[in-house]
């Protein structure tokens, strides 16, 4: 068994998800699995940049799979369906078009160990933000001793949290901090897009996606629900540094009326 299912949704953006993979390629960790879930137009494994990739992984003994889900249902459905193909103790979510540092998957690894709690993460920095400091956005929490179960919810004071993940305010944070691999820093958020790590049995026993049932097809925010519901049981956190970069695409879900926080508090 690996230790890390690297769980990727994919639609569309098969130079993104060659870039992603090829980072996961060079992660120092190698003990790992890869599931893409593809709901492209057309199948994005048929793509040559994406094939090579994929006997590279098979030439070292590390499996990158890549399923079709179709018909589209939904964020929700795609994680969900992630989910239920994972085999590991660990499950990261990752999506398909962030760039990791060889070390990050090692480290979030270690701390989610550590604290022995339900997620971890490194929020993704937008490196063409890296010039535009924001002292207004970087108040940041460390957590001073374990970390613990949280109850967050929208408009609460832990919500606000999240300026903290705009632009590159982690990466100007992490330097004031001089966090290093090395050194793993863990601070309380609201929620992490783009790169978290789950404990998967815990992610199992908060529900994991399996509300995408009751959602619209359209849908935000399944991400944010899915980490509060885990956090309430088994506390979360973000790790500094981060060494998850936004390659800044457009994203795939331009319609954000119904965000899955506020349709089930409503």
């Amino acid at each position: 068994m690996t230790q890390v299912s690297v769980l990727i949704p994919t639609r569309n953006r098969p130079t993104a998800l060659a870039s992603t993979l090829t980072s996961l390629y060079f992660q120092a960790i190698r003990d790992i699995e890869i599931i893409v879930a593809d709901q492209s137009d057309g199948p994005v494994e048929r793509e040559p940049s994406i094939e090579t990739l994929r006997r590279l992984f098979e030439q070292r003994g590390q499996e990158l799979i890549i399923e079709r889900n179709l018909p589209r249902r939904g964020m929700a459905q795609q994680r969900q369906f992630l989910l239920d193909r994972a085999t590991s103790p660990y499950c990261l979510f990752l999506d398909d078009d962030v760039l990791l540092e060889a070390w990050v998957i090692r480290n979030l690894l270690r701390v989610i160990r550590e604290q022995d709690c339900g997620y971890v993460g490194n929020a993704v920095i937008a490196p063409s933000y890296a010039d535009d400091v924001r002292p207004h956005e970087q108040h940041i929490e460390l957590w001073e001793g374990a970390v613990m179960p949280e109850e967050i919810t929208p408009g609460s004071p832990q919500w606000r949290r999240h300026v903290l993940h705009n632009a590159a305010n982690v990466l100007h944070v992490q330097r004031m901090l001089r966090a290093s691999p090395e050194t793993p820093i863990a601070y309380k958020v609201a929620w992490i897009g783009g790169c978290v790590l789950f404990d998967t049995a815990k992610l199992r026993q908060a529900g994991g996606y399996g509300f995408w049932k009751e959602l619209p097809h359209v849908h935000c925010g399944e991400d944010v629900l899915a980490q509060i519901r885990v956090a309430r049981r088994f506390g979360g956190c973000g790790v500094l540094p981060s060494g998850a970069w936004h390659q800044e695409l457009p994203t795939t879900v331009p319609d954000r009326r119904v965000n899955a926080p506020e349709y089930f508090r409503s």
